[in-house]
């Protein structure tokens, strides 16, 4: 029934498009007038407000306003006729610019590059302008949030812990991207010129059913050369200590960094590298309990990283830019160890890798315009245990012996891509692809020599351990998964202020076997009033899930011939094999597809009103609603039959992991943001909060249930997610120069699970629960924490200015809001050269940086496990407070 539902809807969707091709083709041939904006270092802005005039009879009635620049800095105007038109381009704590006369031809694509000087005051003559009422582009970005210039430098300097912190600020299953690429590291933080949370992403280029999704784009070197330095410092003497441990714990960070950038040909070519490297050491925090009581304590584990980031772009001409990127990384770094395991339980991990990005981006004739990108990477991982031996675990007490790790992973991948846009009377039409491939050889290996489980201290006392399990075999695999995405959608401007967004998604996969995954999308934006300050927006559509190039490894590294598992219940102590339920020549378990795996996919439905306030404060609600079918779950297809005194249905096999498409998930989710921006103290602020209620029956692909012949009892909370998040960030200046950034978070408790801690209907699964006991029922407390970053900020000597494009250019004055619909006449003066205002030739930035500034005891982790002494206990507290200090000196 819902393999019929999509295709109907498909059908739907396709029998419209002839009627939209109809429209099209009445339509006079349109040109597209493309608007990109830039501050004086010629980096572009993201969120700038574009607005569009006719100026003479052919073109008057065309007033298109506060149309928002996307994460390129280009807003753009489909649909145009010939004739002449005036631009007005804003952004809160610059000038407003307009650009007047502007002729397009017919069926013309134009770009047009607008720079926003920093606000000053000048002489200015009065000009007016009408009023805005069309904010319904489904690209306006007013249901995103861009991250300001103070923000994105308060943000972690580690990549990791700064996508970390962009997470936890987007909510639960947000998608990072940079320059359009998914995966991958994220670049050093002097590379991201902007960062822009996008919420409710319906369109069918996008593949992810996520909330939302968070866009990072890296800054080219256009201007004169430009560099800087950054050095960062951290101790333990500047912390404070963890809950758990009696004394502080080893800490030190120490990060060097350098980039430089440049123009290399004028106008043409331009480059920028970065260079970043840190050793530091952190403590782990050992919180277990052994025979000889409790272990408290800090571990030290070092770890050393590098990378490097070169970008370079070159314009071919106006309108088509190509640019090629390098990044390269090396990571070596000692975990595993932490809460209840022990020192034993390091493991050294070594990573590097390289990445090549190359995309073009420009016109194919007057109508059409193509975006290509291609990456290629590079990733290979190795680990080795620190000590080699059996692991002792007993059930949320303490784990220890040896860790059991080896091997590593070599892939190759590539990312390939292309959007082509076309533009006809009211449509704007996008066809594209995506392709992804990874050619992966692996032979890690874990717990291959074996791992003694007990269920409590009393047992490991009396060696009288749960069960036995090691995995034997060679690893060793070689394999390949492709993927591949099919789109078309058409925004349809229908009203001067509605337009209706319809599409279709088509997805496949090498390693499953079904071909067709159609994806239909629908959506519209919505200014219901002449001010436009109102949108709405609502969508409906079906996403695709992908199976993942790790699970698919598993299936093949445990296939029963390459490695199997094998369970013995109740063994002897330390010799396995000389007493217990089972004898040498246990069965060996495995893992297996199911015949008929097939593609998950969800059925998604959300409606949202952004409201601008006043001219410099708005705020919005996101409801959505979605459901989850055919979602990878594991399931024992060779449990025991209690009945049958626990005979299997293969008596020559253990646990069979069959791999399966039966699990599904509900979601109910709420966002509500608020944000204030006071320009002229470059002051930003922003509140958001979140309501998630989900529901699934599977924590992940190879996540057993508690009894196999009762899958229905699995439904309950989602692992790890909060019902409620809320989270602030408020960024100033004070004094001219201290720029003081505060971010604060709370989030109700996860969920965590309860189990017995035995395995009571003998599936060597330890995750039976008590009778009447749901799966994920127990919930842990609140964390709430606070951040601050304080820098001082120095400038000596200046820097000759550029003059902004061509053109009669005019400077806009009262009315920079972010809302120009609403605003009265402005003041226009005449754009001069001379230096830019507030430009240094060199500058230097101290600052402080401090987590968790109120040093609030976050307990997590807590055990779950009946037989444990430290059931319904966290295992551990949130790091506590750290201080971090460092200089940036920039040229």
């Amino acid at each position: 029934m819902r393999a019929v539902l999509k295709v109907v809807v498909c059908l739907f969707l396709l029998a419209a498009a002839p009627v939209a091709a109809a429209a099209q083709g009445a339509a006079a041939q349109p040109g597209r007038l493309r608007v990109v904006v830039t501050d004086p270092s010629d980096a572009v802005i993201p969120g700038a407000l574009v607005s569009l005039f006719g100026a003479e009879g052919s073109t008057r009635a065309i007033v298109r306003t506060d149309v928002a620049t996307d994460m390129e800095g280009t807003a753009v105007f489909d649909g145009l006729p010939a004739g002449r038109y005036n631009i007005q381009v804003m952004f809160d704590g610059f000038e407003t610019v307009g650009v007047m006369d502007l002729r397009l031809k017919a069926g013309e694509q134009f770009r047009r590059e607008v720079q926003l000087p920093i606000k000053r005051q000048e002489e200015s003559v009065a000009v007016g302008r009408d009023a805005a009422t069309n904010a319904s582009d489904p690209k306006n970005g007013r249901f995103d949030t861009s991250l300001s210039k103070d923000q994105i430098d308060a943000l972690p300097d580690d990549p990791d812990e700064m996508a970390a912190v962009l997470e936890e600020m987007a909510g639960p299953g947000a998608n990072i991207r940079v320059d359009g690429f998914r995966g991958g590291r994220l670049p050093p933080k002097d590379q991201i010129r902007s960062i822009r949370i996008s919420r409710d992403p319906f369109a069918a280029e996008n593949h992810g059913s996520g909330l939302v999704h968070i866009d990072i784009v890296t800054q080219p070197g256009i201007g004169p050369l430009r560099g800087g330095m950054n050095f960062n410092f951290a101790d333990d003497a500047l912390n404070a200590r963890t809950a758990t441990q009696p004394s502080k714990g080893d800490m030190r960070n120490q990060m060097l960094g350098f980039n430089l950038s440049g123009t290399i040909v004028p106008q043409k070519t331009s480059f920028s590298v970065s260079l970043n490297g840190s050793s530091n050491y952190k403590a782990a925090e050992i919180n277990a309990r052994t025979l000889e009581g409790p272990v408290a304590g800090s571990l030290r584990q070092p770890s050393e990283s590098f990378s490097f980031h070169g970008r370079i772009d070159h314009a071919v001409s106006k309108s088509h830019t190509m640019r090629g990127m390098l990044m390269a990384n090396k990571n070596e770094a000692v975990g595993g160890v932490g809460g209840y395991s022990l020192q034993q339980q390091g493991i050294e991990n070594q990573m590097q890798g390289a990445t090549v990005r190359l995309s073009d981006t420009g016109p194919w004739g007057k109508s059409w315009l193509n975006e290509t990108r291609l990456q290629i990477g590079f990733n290979s991982s190795d680990s080795r245990a620190v000590q080699e031996g059996q692991t002792i675990r007993v059930l949320d007490e303490f784990t220890g012996g040896g860790a059991q790790s080896r091997g590593g992973r070599d892939t190759t991948s590539l990312e390939f891509a292309s959007n082509l846009d076309y533009a006809r009377g009211r449509h704007a039409v996008r066809v594209g692809f995506l392709l992804e491939g990874d050619w992966v050889t692996s032979d890690q290996q874990t717990n291959y020599l074996g791992t003694f489980t007990f269920a409590s201290l009393d047992d490991y006392r009396a060696n009288r351990p749960l069960q036995y399990s090691v995995r034997e075999g060679n690893p060793l695999v070689e394999y390949s998964q492709w993927q591949l995405g099919l789109f078309a959608q058409d925004d349809w401007r229908i009203r001067p202020n509605m337009t209706v967004s319809f599409g279709v998604r088509q997805e496949m996969q090498q390693n499953l076997d079904d071909a067709l995954n159609l994806s239909p999308r629908f959506g519209f934006t919505w200014s219901p009033f002449k001010s436009g300050k109102t949108t709405v927006r609502s969508s409906l559509g079906v996403f695709n899930d992908w199976l993942e190039s790790n699970t698919y490894e598993q299936v093949l590294q445990v296939d029963g011939v390459r490695q199997i598992d094998t369970i013995v219940l109740n063994p002897g102590y330390p010799n396995p094999f000389s007493g217990g339920t089972l004898q040498q020549g246990a069965p060996p378990s495995k893992y297996v597809m199911g015949d008929d795996l097939s593609m998950p996919w969800s059925v998604r439905a959300s409606l949202g009103v952004q409201q601008q306030l006043r001219a410099n404060m708005g705020g919005g609600v996101i409801y959505s609603y979605m459901r989850g079918y055919d979602r990878f779950r594991g399931v024992n297809i060779n449990a025991p039959d209690l009945s049958l005194g626990g005979l299997r249905p293969d008596p020559a096999f253990g646990n069979i992991t069959e791999l399966q498409s039966t699990g599904g998930q509900k979601q109910h989710s709420v966002n509500v943001n608020m944000s204030y921006t006071i320009p002229a103290k470059r002051t930003f602020m922003f509140l958001n909060y979140m309501l998630n209620h989900i529901e699934n029956d599977a924590n992940g692909p190879f996540s057993l249930p508690a009894d196999s012949s009762n899958l229905a009892a699995e439904w309950g909370p989602a692992a790890g997610v909060s019902r409620h998040q809320v989270g602030g960030n408020m960024s100033t200046v004070l004094f001219g120069r201290l720029n003081v950034n505060l971010n604060a978070s709370w989030r109700s408790g996860v969920p965590y699970n309860i189990t017995t801690g035995r395995d009571d209907n003998r599936d060597t699964v330890l995750a039976d629960r008590p009778a009447g006991v749901g799966r994920n029922s127990a919930r842990g407390d609140a964390i709430v924490t606070m951040g601050g970053m304080f820098s001082y900020s120095l400038g000596f000597g200046r820097r000759g200015g550029e003059g902004g494009p061509g053109g009669t250019t005019v400077i806009m004055r009262d009315g920079g809001g972010a809302s120009a619909a609403a605003s009265a006449p402005q003041q226009m003066v005449v754009m001069s050269g001379g230096p830019m205002a507030g430009s240094s030739r060199y500058s230097m930035n101290i600052f402080v940086n401090a987590q968790n500034l109120l040093n609030t005891v976050n307990w997590q982790g807590y055990s779950g496990v009946m037989t444990s002494s430290n059931f319904g206990k966290p295992s551990s507290a949130s790091t506590a407070r750290t201080v971090q200090m460092g200089v940036r000196f920039g040229f």
